[in-house]
């Protein structure tokens, strides 16, 4: 319920009217209902919470909300920012995507009664995981396939900056990319000119150091004690 809300809030706020090839809440019928639609689902969530008997639930599900408008914020903030930085990229995805995994790793955690130091270690597994998820994600906005039900340059569409251009950008300035990353963030960049930024990231290893980072990240080692447990 929860992730279906924020997902419904988030297409208004980037005034999209398809999710994953599919219309939109907003797309088909407009602002005032897609916002009372992911209100009433959120207090579907928070329910649902309250119904497991542990206040604690209702808290995690809490701080991941407050999470993920910190993360929509800060997002906000970057387009209008010129630097495009690694750092803050991460602090996004951080809130925006690897919050609500981690909160539904601790959720299982704790309903099923698990000690403190388990439930951190399930909380950082599922942190690890929502980073590479959205990562993963990002690197699709560069793959021309229609099957994936995302447009290829979306988020450079919207003015945003993710991690495989951003590391092309940083590591291979340029005065016409200079240029194009200020229209990027203007919102007045063409058609050819956002595909001229993915050709650019393409060819300059943006994809691959994308790749690379996402299998860097590690969340295995976080189950292996659970292991003789379960078999």
């Amino acid at each position: 319920f929860f992730h279906t809300a924020s997902l419904i809030h988030d297409d208004i706020v980037d005034e999209s009217e398809l999710r994953r090839g599919q219309a939109s809440v907003n797309g088909v019928y407009d602002n005032k209902m897609a916002v009372l639609v992911g209100d009433f689902i959120l207090a579907c969530a928070l329910k649902c919470a309250c119904a497991a008997g542990d206040v604690r639930l209702v808290e995690v599900v809490s701080d991941a909300a407050q999470r993920l408008a910190n993360g929509e914020l800060l997002q906000l903030q970057s387009v209008s920012n010129r630097n495009i930085s690694e750092d803050i990229y991460f602090d996004i995805i951080k809130d925006k995507t690897a919050a609500l995994f981690a909160a539904c790793a601790e959720s299982g955690a704790r309903a099923a009664g698990a000690s403190a130091e388990d439930i951190e270690r399930l909380k950082t597994f599922g942190e690890i995981v929502g980073i590479c998820f959205q990562i993963r994600d990002d690197i699709f906005d560069y793959q021309d396939d229609a099957t994936i039900g995302k447009p290829t340059g979306n988020d450079l569409r919207e003015g945003k900056f993710t991690l495989p251009a951003i590391y092309a950008i940083n590591n291979h300035p340029s005065e016409r990319m200079s240029e194009l990353v200020k229209r990027v963030k203007q919102l007045t960049a063409t058609d050819a000119e956002i595909e001229e930024g993915i050709e650019f990231t393409k060819q300059h290893g943006g994809i691959e150091y994308a790749e690379e980072k996402s299998e860097s990240e590690s969340a295995s080692d976080d189950l292996d004690s659970f292991i003789d447990g379960i078999f």
